[in-house]
């Protein structure tokens, strides 16, 4: 999915490809073929005001974005999380864009016998979903997944997870809270899912961390695009500047509303 950025260019503009998650509403996602969610009107901001630059937005699966950057052939993507050790193909990081809180949400019935209030250890045994791609949780999870304390289960993004976790497929799921609580509205005002009929309950677990979504540029291009770092320059200008004067968060509170 495409999004051109309305730019008077000039034939000296650059012509730019930022790819994006298309499956991680309400951050990132594309709906009846348009890209949408909360990076992307903060995106399409900022870029509009760069100068030299004529940018596209692609909206691609996850793991296919993440492929072009690790093969060098994508410049950007948005919205990784700081991970260098285990995407060593990804830097420079733009400034961080937005804080997301990491949680889980599991069903009712897990919180019967105990609160389980530390993560990692009180949640052990239990099935935790996750987004297919997604490598969130902290090292001690997928620690205890390797051996075998914890079943992690992958599916392609929240609604999935969620109808998993309704009808009791998975213990919990682990995501951003915002989009989880999101997504769970949408369900539940589409009748898709019956809380407390149909499907369980759901209580939020412990946040696990806090998170920042960043634009992440390849290093795999082998001089290829040559303006990174002037790019990179002119985007965090603009993003400390939409932080600072709270225009950002106008941004995020009238996509909520």
């Amino acid at each position: 999915m495409y999004f051109f950025i309305p730019l008077l260019a000039s034939a000296e503009d650059i012509e730019v490809t930022l790819y994006a998650d298309a499956n991680y509403p309400p951050y990132s996602f594309t709906e009846a073929g348009e890209l949408k969610g909360i990076y992307a009107n903060i995106i399409k901001r900022a870029v509009s005001r760069m100068k030299g630059y004529k940018v596209t937005l692609v909206g691609v699966p996850w793991k296919r974005g993440l492929r072009l950057i690790e093969s060098g052939k994508g410049f950007a993507i948005y919205p990784p999380y700081f991970h260098v050790e285990k995407r060593p193909y990804i830097w420079p990081y733009s400034l961080p864009i937005l804080d997301e809180r990491v949680m889980v949400i599991c069903r009712e019935d897990i919180f019967f016998r105990m609160m389980r209030l530390n993560w990692v250890e009180d949640y052990y045994g239990l099935v935790i979903g996750v987004n297919s791609g997604f490598h969130l949780g902290g090292d001690a999870f997928w620690q205890a997944a390797e051996e075998d304390k914890i079943t992690v289960s992958e599916a392609k993004g929240n609604r999935e997870n969620l109808l998993q976790l309704g009808l009791k497929r998975i213990d919990c799921y682990l995501n951003d809270r915002i989009s989880i609580l999101w997504e769970l509205k949408k369900l539940k005002l589409s009748g898709e899912y019956d809380e407390g009929g149909k499907h369980a309950r759901l209580i939020e677990g412990v946040t696990v961390s806090i998170e920042q979504g960043f634009l992440g540029f390849t290093n795999r291009d082998e001089g290829r695009f040559a303006y990174k770092e002037d790019f990179k320059k002119q985007f965090d200008i603009i993003i400390y500047d939409m932080r600072r004067s709270g225009e950002m968060q106008k941004i995020i509170n009238d996509f909520l509303r």
